[in-house]
């Protein structure tokens, strides 16, 4: 079961960089971790800690590091976002640190669908639109935006809103605060009422 995901009005982490591959988001070295808690202290890692340890000096520099962004629960990523392997840890790094979207002007294809299956908004905005809220942030690290899903609108620090696109089952489950699962068992009466309409598709038996 996901969190649900309406409207949240939050401020951003900058990460300013291209090509963020699902390796540096989460290293190859977590792919034997099944508890998905224990992720968050993997996310970035390699940036994040002298070393690329977690139990080592963090590095001040980093975003996430900074006290600035420590509340931050928007990811303002650099374009082709999540690209490398399809790890599904990726976002389960992600969403146990407590990331609840990232925008970015463009996501790796697998990464996207496996961010939206694991309650990750993926925002995708225009080149122009991702210069400004970086410009913002650098500005002012206190700004906040809202990402309206129902709407599927972002709204902007200067005034305005940017629509984005989301496929739209992804969509309904964020906003039902459910899984492809969790769907499919909420129509459970429906599929028992069509099984019992059509029992003839059901018999294997030859005639």
């Amino acid at each position: 079961m996901s969190k649900r995901f309406d409207r949240y009005t939050g401020t951003m982490a900058p990460l300013p960089i291209q090509n963020v591959d699902t390796d540096q988001i989460i290293p190859a070295s977590y792919l034997k971790v099944t508890d998905r808690s224990g992720l968050a202290s993997g996310l970035f890692c390699r940036w994040r800690y002298q070393g690329g340890d977690p139990e080592g000096e963090p590095i001040e520099d980093f975003v996430l590091n900074r006290p600035q962004h420590q509340d931050a629960r928007i990811l303002l990523a650099g374009d082709n976002f999540g690209c490398g392997s399809s790890r599904e840890h990726a976002p389960w790094a992600l969403v146990g640190y407590g990331f609840r979207a990232v925008i970015s002007t463009s996501f790796a294809d697998i990464f996207r669908s496996n961010a939206l299956k694991n309650g990750l908004l993926v925002v995708p905005v225009t080149a122009s639109v991702s210069a400004a809220l970086f410009d913002a942030v650098a500005a002012n690290p206190a700004t906040e935006v809202t990402i309206d899903l129902e709407a599927q609108t972002l709204s902007l620090p200067g005034g305005g809103q940017a629509p984005f696109e989301v496929d739209p089952f992804a969509r309904r489950c964020l906003l039902d605060g459910t899984d492809q699962l969790g769907y499919l068992l909420k129509q459970a009466a429906a599929i028992g009422a069509f099984e019992a309409e059509h029992p003839s598709r059901l018999d294997t038996r030859s005639a």
